[in-house]
């Protein structure tokens, strides 16, 4: 009411504005009932002060436009006649002669979807008003807020009170909601009301048993309709429930001397009218001295009562969004008239809401007010917080803004919470940490669930991860599975303990085959040497010290020269060790066998028999490897999965089946050379090279037969390792068994050297 006044004088004080005409205004209460806001509205459309709708004599008192009310309701069943007589409404959004509300409430919506998102608050209460308008907030946000992730804990309906016998109902109710806000683990509610709705909230406290006490600390977070109002029997009564009050309010700024205005009324004011009598009596509990009625009973208004001596629930002297959005209605409504300035009297009315949409003007609060094509007010919402202090004094911070783009902007650092908490989490149950994901539970909202680690394998790096996340795969997960780490490049190198111990083997091992073949070039003309095919002893020599050295081509960086040349040069070269292997065991039968009188062998025996094994054997094995290269050959290749913190770089076979081809042909001749060397193990020869070649045998035999678990039973550069061992290991046992006793002959029991010793008689 003082905000119309105020600003009805400043334009009627204005000479720039309407000159010649004086504006005025008629302010009726529609007691928050869709009937009396209907009778309300017929006075307006009436003769002044007399119910008769559709006749007004006066031509001097036209109405130009209505302002609505605070609660859309009332603005929207004053529309419903207003729309019928042309007359335009601007109300606290719009400015329609049928009222559309829709875009500035999903505006408003999507402000405190964005302030629960901003503080995470995902577990919220909700009060909302029992009637049509309460259900139209909750069907609309309840999809919204889902989607986002918000649940809610519980949904409160206030009654409306609209008789007297509906109080006792009223009381239980409100006990029960009193009950589900304590026993709720939410901190925050969105009440979602109407002006009306604050005279519920200050009953809250007081529908618990003696004595009146919060349900607990919370965060109310109301809309724009509900302002801070009170009846005047609440006036004395604690307003600590409203203190950390998150309020959204239609935007507003401070405009000059209104507040000094504001407190300057008093009933002896030259301009007081009628209301600020009614107000002063009620909130100051007096009455005026009335002559014709003689004594009254009570205390005496004096009119020298101070307005900022009353709680802030009866009489706020400071800007709010209302009193904004009042202030701008009027001077939009007397822009538009003065813009007509010149029309016909009668088609004023007709054109005065087309001029309204039209309208562009800068207040006197800096704002630029103008209506966009929906006719509604391009404005925003601000975010206010309510400040209590101990002795019940009231300010509003403004920390926030929803501008007409949706863009939410906060301050947290200025906002003042409930004293129980600093700053508050509305949650279902505690957040899931990182490394661990949320596992909802069953029969529960969404918002609720259980925390369990993230599988092997898996991280999660922020709280509340719905599921887990795979490391790429050149990283893995760390121990607490909230971080991944970059793998470790792995392979066998030169410089590592395991490296150099199996390098060392096959060089010492190479240098003892080159002492050995160096012995037996020495003593080249000696029986032992000459016996069962020198030239097939050196061979197997040259192709064991090559086997030492092949393993040398498993150590260090794979490059593709290297790979190619690792397996097929150890199958090649074991495949004529081998062979030689095989030739000197049919050597040694056929000589036996020839010495029998009348034999046919004997054209058998010789260097051209024991080439064509080695030849022949040999060049099979060499096709297959030559195939294997043709067709899928060895690459250098990066095992990421093998080892979980190592990156091994290897070489890739190829071909599987073609690998598996070379070890095979390699075991088939192997197999070969042993059954022929056992069968001929007990010939009558004083030395029977045949003994030591099945030991040779059965020693490499049981080295690759142990090599097959143990190669696929390990990972990474340990697979390179078991394989190195294993060519080093088959290599030494043959070395060993079929030379080691020649040498031991030749080095240290010289005079066993000669033939008579090397030849056993029969019998």
């Amino acid at each position: 009411m003082i905000q119309n006044l105020k600003f009805i004088l400043e334009i009627n004080e204005n000479p720039q504005m309407l000159p010649n005409i004086t504006l005025g205004f008629h302010i009726y209460d529609s007691y928050n009932n869709a009937r009396w806001t209907y009778q309300a509205t017929m006075l307006l459309l009436s003769a002044l002060e007399r119910f008769i709708p559709n006749y007004i004599c006066d031509k001097m008192k036209n109405l130009i436009a209505v302002i609505g009310g605070l609660d859309s309701e009332i603005s929207m069943n004053m529309a419903t006649l207003l729309n019928i007589y042309k007359v335009p409404q601007v109300g606290q959004h719009s400015l329609s002669l049928c009222v559309c509300v829709c875009r500035c409430e999903t505006l408003q919506y999507a402000g405190i979807l964005s302030l629960l998102l901003h503080f995470r608050w995902t577990w919220i209460g909700v009060f909302i008003m029992n009637d049509e308008s309460g259900e139209r907030f909750l069907q609309t946000v309840s999809p919204m807020f889902s989607h986002s992730g918000v649940c809610f804990s519980f949904i409160q309906r206030v009654p409306m009170l609209t008789s007297i016998d509906e109080i006792k109902e009223i009381l239980e109710e409100g006990a029960k909601m009193h009950s589900e806000v304590r026993n709720s683990t939410a901190n925050v509610v969105v009440f979602n009301g109407e002006s009306v709705s604050m005279y519920f909230l200050r009953w809250l406290p007081y529908f618990a048993q003696h004595p009146p006490s919060l349900p607990k600390g919370i965060v109310w977070i109301t809309t724009a309709e509900m302002e801070l109002t009170s009846q005047v029997y609440q006036k004395d009564w604690d307003t600590q429930i409203f203190h950390g009050v998150l309020s959204f309010t239609i935007h507003s700024n401070d405009l000059p001397k209104f507040k000094s205005f504001a407190e300057s009324q008093s009933p002896s004011s030259a301009k007081a009218n009628g209301f600020i009598r009614d107000f002063w009596q009620q909130a100051f509990g007096c009455v005026f001295p009335n002559p014709d009625v003689g004594d009254v009973e009570g205390d005496i208004c004096t009119g020298d009562e101070k307005l900022d001596s009353l709680p802030a629930t009866l009489f706020e002297t400071s800007m709010s969004g209302h009193s904004y959005s009042i202030y701008n209605a009027v001077y939009a409504a007397a822009h538009a008239l003065h813009q007509l300035q010149g029309q016909p009297r009668v088609e004023r009315i007709t054109v005065l809401h087309q001029f309204l949409r039209n309208v562009t003007f800068n207040n006197s609060g800096g704002d630029k007010i103008f209506f966009d094509e929906f006719g509604e007010l391009v404005a925003g919402f601000d975010v206010i917080n309510w400040i209590v202090s101990s002795n019940q004094s009231f300010h509003r911070v403004k920390v926030g803004r929803v501008d007409p783009n949706k863009v939410f902007t906060i301050n947290a650092d200025e906002i003042t919470w409930y004293s129980t908490f600093n700053q508050p989490l509305s949650l279902c149950n505690e957040r899931c940490p990182p490394g661990f994901r949320k596992k909802l539970k069953e029969g529960e909202p969404f918002c609720c669930y259980d925390c369990i680690p993230c599988p092997e394998g898996k991280i999660s790096d922020q709280e509340d991860m719905n599921d887990c996340n795979q490391c790429s795969e050149e990283e893995y997960p760390n121990n607490n599975r909230d971080l991944c780490i970059p793998k470790d490049i792995s392979f066998l190198t030169y410089g590592e303990p395991l490296g150099i111990i199996l390098a060392c083997f096959a060089l010492s091992f190479s240098f003892i085959t080159a002492l050995v073949l160096g012995t037996f070039l020495k003593h080249h003309n000696t029986p032992i040497v000459k016996a069962n095919n020198r030239d097939l002893t050196y061979t197997l020599l040259i192709s064991l010290l090559l086997c030492f050295l092949s393993a040398l081509l498993f150590i260090g960086r794979p490059g593709r020269v290297f790979c190619l040349l690792q397996q097929t040069a150890f199958g090649i070269i074991f495949s004529v060790a081998i062979s030689c292997i095989l030739a000197k065991t049919f050597t040694v039968v056929l000589a036996f066998m020839a010495t029998k009188p009348g034999s046919r062998m004997r054209k058998w025996v010789g260097k051209r028999m024991t080439n064509s094994i080695v030849v022949s054997c040999s060049l099979i094995q060499i096709g297959i490897c030559i195939a294997w290269l043709g067709s899928s050959p060895p690459f250098p290749d990066a095992d990421m999965h093998s080892m979980a913190k190592e990156v091994v770089l290897e070489c890739n076979v190829g071909s599987v089946t073609m690998f598996y081809c070379v070890l095979s042909y390699m075991g088939f001749l192997a197999l070969v050379s042993f059954t022929v060397a056992f069968l001929a193990r007990k010939l009558p020869d004083s030395f029977n090279e045949a003994k030591f070649i099945t030991f040779s045998m059965l020693v490499f035999c049981s080295v690759w037969i142990s090599f097959f678990p143990s190669y696929l039973s390990t990972k990474g550069k340990y697979m390179v390792a078991v394989e190195i061992f294993s060519i080093l290991a088959s290599s030494a046992g043959l070395l060993t068994c079929i030379f080691a006793p020649k040498c031991y002959i030749i080095v240290l029991r010289p005079e066993l050297n000669n033939r008579e010793h090397l030849i056993r008689n029969k019998g």
